[in-house]
């Protein structure tokens, strides 16, 4: 006997969730979705979030309030006389009228290894933080932030070199399967929860414009973490001045220079774009994009925009 599912989620992350519990033949009876927001080159086109494109494809009917302070909305939600509500990156904070309003609650699909990283930002976090491994995981969800027991868990590994892109999407194909499994076992009423540590809380905050940019001072360690945590989105930048004006430069991968150098921190050490660290040691530029340019690796950077050997980047 299937559950009867409330799905919310909004991004791309959220949708292989929505169409794993799809396909193990769960009513999905609604999905609640962020509205509809302002995009295209001028921003004027209003564009149904990704779970609500995926909803429409599957011939669920979709609502997307703004938020949950009218009681009409959450009546509604009540009115769906659902079992259980499955959440995976809605992009609200759920109000105990709708925590409470279903009969079994409210499960949330979270990427990180809980109590490690709870909030808005935990795959940059950890990378950026250089953790070895996190995960998904399935919690049910209480007033806290992220604070509710977990059920299941599924490790993934980040290796030295995997940006927040690659990670977030290793963790989205992991979060499908996750779920299904969850709801299978809460259908069997045999799905354990298990209260979080109370040690090793921290809080991944969201990221901050102020603090994209790459601060070279710092650690050749902690530099190569913040640019692949910052990659590709909202991506990890640096100043360089082209034909006598300022210009921002993304980069969107980087390498463990290897070496140790004398050199005061942002020289560039040679013709690779290997830049000196604060500690002595340096990073590699990979791969870099311009403002309004495409990305390129190093080589092709290069040859449209030197960066001469001696030189300091700020």
């Amino acid at each position: 006997m299937a559950l009867r599912i409330i799905f919310m989620g909004t991004p791309d992350f959220s949708v292989p969730t929505l169409e794993a519990l799809a396909e193990a033949g769960h009513e999905i009876v609604a999905v609640y979705s962020q509205p509809p927001r302002p995009a295209g080159r001028r921003g004027l086109e209003l564009v149904k979030s990704p779970v609500h494109q995926a909803a429409e494809r599957l011939g669920i009917p979709v609502h997307t309030p703004v938020n949950f302070r009218e009681e009409a909305d959450r009546a509604a939600f009540r009115a769906l006389d659902a079992d259980v509500a499955v959440v995976v990156a809605y992009g609200l904070l759920l109000p105990e009228a709708i925590l409470s309003g279903t009969r079994l609650g409210c499960y949330n699909g979270h990427a990180s290894l809980l109590p490690r990283w709870r909030g808005a930002a935990p795959i940059q976090r950890a990378i950026m933080a250089g953790d070895s491994e996190t995960g998904m995981m399935v919690m049910k969800m209480d007033k806290g932030l992220d604070t509710g027991p977990v059920a299941l868990t599924r490790r993934v590994a980040i290796s030295e070199t995997m940006t927040a892109g690659e990670l977030h999407d290793a963790l989205m194909r992991a979060g499908g399967p996750l779920m299904a499994e969850a709801m299978a076992k809460l259908e069997a009423g045999d799905l354990p929860l298990t209260p979080q540590v109370q040690e090793g809380v921290l809080y991944a905050a969201k990221i901050d414009k102020a603090e994209t940019r790459i601060d070279f001072s710092r650690p050749a360690e902690d530099v190569h973490n913040h640019i692949r945590g910052l990659s590709p989105f909202p991506g990890a930048w640096f100043e360089l001045t082209v034909a006598g004006k300022p210009e921002r430069v993304k980069v969107l991968a980087s390498a463990r220079g290897g070496e140790t150098t004398a050199k005061p921190a942002g020289t560039v050490l040679d013709d690779l774009l290997t830049i000196a660290c604060g500690d002595g040691g340096a990073v590699r530029l990979v791969r870099l994009q311009k403002a309004g340019g495409k990305p390129l690796d190093a080589a092709d950077f290069l040859r449209g925009t030197p960066v001469p050997a001696g030189g300091v980047l700020v």
